[in-house]
């Protein structure tokens, strides 16, 4: 099962938390040359940015308690909600990026963003938890659906998409209720909103959800033609010795390259209920320091949790292993496995080539088979491969 994912975006933060608006911020990525000119990409940066600035006009809505006494309190009910964004392109075309832009800058103090799956694993365990716990709720939607919109009146949703019959059967009468609670909805997605659940048994019951959507939310098509993960890779060097200032300065190029400029920020992944922090991820990228991925107690699991959220992985200093560190070559060993099953791309710094980094104590035999996996994984052919994300 793929992690639950939570960051401090997903918390309230301050409207001001960053100036700017979308397109200003996409035009400055591009005078800076960390991205390329696209006009498509540029189109819905525009129509992201009239989104924040339909939500800093807006007067937000009141939280239930407010509502309950907000005649007495004289306080101002909600405007009508701005109408939310279903943004649809082709892997690798932008829309993680734009998306990065329009969260840092919407001008709203509850918002979160997520991947999609995992608010819907979060969903159903809470209403889960809400049965259990409250058996003469005879429906438990329109509650869960306050809560969610007390902690937030924007979601973000990352890779939208509806494969579960679980989730068919709940998203919408969920989402019916969050968008009367006047919670604004961006999302981006690979299929169209007419495509979701396509060719699945319960379809019929499904359609009602996607005219919800359509009511609801513009559809806009990100139709780049391009890849731009793969063209970020094209020509970069992955492996870099000897651990040095110059290395360092190439990771940071390769990091920021690769996030496409985004604002590093802290995630956390939570594998079968412990927590592992991400200090610096920014959209596919995440970056680490050997010592903190390796010299300390994780397993596969958490690896594993890695390895299906990030396209590409920055790793500072690799050092020589021997003997007296063998606990530290096996979690590599594990780490570079579940790196290869899931064709993330590892850029990374190391006091040696693959070969010579583990040649002595127990396990230095299997080691080789990881010694060739990183020498593939510096190849073209590696390079061009797709991540395979989430299961």
């Amino acid at each position: 099962m793929p992690p639950h994912e939570t960051s401090d975006l997903a918390e309230p933060v301050a409207a001001d938390a960053a100036s700017g608006s979308p397109l200003a911020a996409y035009r400055e990525r591009l005078a800076k040359g960390l991205i390329e000119p696209d006009p498509e990409q540029e189109r819905v940066a525009a129509r992201l940015d009239d989104l924040c600035e339909a939500l800093r006009t807006r007067k937000p809505p009141l939280r239930p308690l407010q509502r309950r006494f907000g005649r007495l309190l004289g306080l101002a009910s909600a405007s009508a909600p701005p109408r939310g964004l279903y943004i649809v392109g082709q892997v690798g075309g932008g829309k993680s990026m734009l998306m990065d832009l329009f969260f840092e800058r919407a001008p709203v103090a509850r918002k979160r963003r997520i991947h999609f799956h995992r608010f819907m694993q979060d969903a159903h365990g809470r209403l889960h938890a809400m049965k259990r716990a409250h058996p003469e709720i005879t429906d438990p939607i329109p509650p869960l659906a306050r809560s969610i919109a007390g902690q937030a009146c924007l979601l973000c949703f990352d890779e939208f998409q509806v494969g579960d019959i679980a989730d068919a059967m709940i998203l919408g009468r969920l989402f019916e209720a969050l968008f009367a609670q006047g919670v604004v909805v961006v999302a981006t997605s690979n299929t169209r909103p007419e495509d979701l659940f396509q060719n699945r048994p319960g379809r019929d019951a499904f359609k009602p959800f996607i005219a919800i959507l359509r009511r609801e939310m513009d559809t806009l098509l990100l139709d780049t033609g391009r890849d731009y993960r793969r063209g970020g890779l094209r020509g970069l060097v992955t492996w870099h010795t000897p651990i040095d200032g110059r290395a360092d300065t190439r990771l940071d190029a390769a990091f920021l390259r690769l996030s496409a400029g985004a604002t590093p920020t802290p995630v956390t992944l939570t594998v079968m209920g412990r927590r592992l922090l991400v200090e610096q991820a920014a959209g596919p990228v995440a970056r680490f320091d050997f010592d903190a991925l390796c010299g300390r107690p994780l397993g596969a699991g958490d690896y594993l949790a890695l390895a299906r959220r990030f396209e590409a992985l920055v790793l500072d200093a690799i050092p020589r292993l021997g003997p007296e560190n063998f606990d530290v070559a096996r979690r590599f060993i594990v780490l570079v496995d579940a790196l290869y099953e899931q064709k993330v791309k590892l850029i990374a710094s190391a006091e040696d080539q693959p070969d010579r980094l583990y040649q002595r104590g127990e396990g230095a035999d299997a080691f080789e088979r990881t010694a060739s996996r990183l020498e593939e994984m510096q190849g073209r052919r590696y390079l061009a491969t797709p991540h395979l994300g989430p299961d």
